[in-house]
This record gives C-alpha cells, structure tokens and sequence, in this order.
C-alpha cells in the first residue's frame, strides 16, 4: 500500500521537475532572442581582422555576445576605458569590460544598461583596425563622441569607427 500512495507524489515531482527544466528552457531562449551576435574574425591569412557588425544600435537593457569565429588566431573585446590602459570612450556612469582572451568558438556577453555611445577594441588588433561601436538608445546623430581622444589611438582604430548617424540610420554597419 505503501507503493501506491507514493506513486502520485512520485509522478507529481517529475512533473514538476519537467515543468521547472521547460521553464528555464524557454527563458534561455527568450534572452537569447534578446542577445545580438556580433563576429570575430579575419582573412585566412591574418591580413585582416574585423568584428561584424562594427557599429550596432541596442535598447538599453539589450545583451550582445561576441563570438570568435576564427579558427586560428584569438580576439578581445576590450572597452576604452582607463581600466584598461585606454582613454574612456564609453559613457561616464558605465562599467569597463574585457574579455580576456577568446579561442576559436569561443564568447563573451554583456548587457547595456547605461544610453550612449561604447567604444571597444581587440587587444592584439587594434592597430589593425579591429575596433567597433555600439550605440545604446536615443544619441544626437550629430554628435562625434570622443574626437578628444582620437590622437591617443592608432589612426586605423580610428579609421575603423563608423559615424553615431550611419549607425542610427542603418542599426548595423558592416
């Protein structure tokens, strides 16, 4: 008797259990709805290194994961921020990040928060250029943050950033 008074306890906690693995299943999926990808990666011969988008448009509270999708060099995505050796060129109130190094498949995620505009490069490649920009919220698209700041970066970084307008006029810059 005993069997069978357990057995619906048993058959509720597995429901249960499945209920609760469904939940965190498609609240998985809904962040990552949430999340926008940006690549790492480069020409097979190292020549050239780029993150895609380089210039993207967020709501605040958005997530965006970089991925390295290179097979054989590795990537950082590293803010300008004195924490990090750099000039700040994030917005006053938001955190620094980096990234540390990413091997081949491998991803690093933040979310913003904090409006403005978020400068970030690659440790190994930012004298190559390989820099990007994200633009979270409402910004004057006339605005050029941190043009104080451009002689103390090198001049391919600079050259990499698109423009605060065509990131609003178009939400991804290539």
């Amino acid at each position: 008797m005993k069997t069978l008074s357990h057995a619906p306890r048993r058959r509720l906690l597995l429901l249960s259990g499945a209920g609760l693995l469904l939940a965190a299943t498609v609240s998985r999926r809904a962040g990552a709805a949430n999340e926008i990808e940006i690549s790492m990666s480069g020409t097979p011969t190292g020549s050239h290194v780029w993150f895609r988008p380089r210039g993207l448009l967020i709501q605040p509270g958005q997530a965006v994961r970089w991925v390295n999708r290179e097979a054989g060099n590795v990537h950082t995505v590293t803010a300008y921020h004195p924490d990090n050796g750099k000039p700040l060129r994030i917005p006053n109130e938001a955190k620094s990040w980096d990234s540390d190094y990413l091997m081949p498949d491998e991803s690093f995620v933040i979310a913003f928060d904090t409006p403005g505009v978020y400068d970030y490069f690659c440790i190994p490649h930012e004298h190559a250029g390989m820099v990007g920009r994200i633009v979270v919220g409402e910004v004057d698209a006339s605005v050029r943050p941190y043009a104080a700041t451009d002689a103390l970066l090198p001049a391919a970084a600079v050259a990499g950033f698109p423009s605060v307008d065509s990131i609003l006029k178009d939400t991804q810059v290539k």
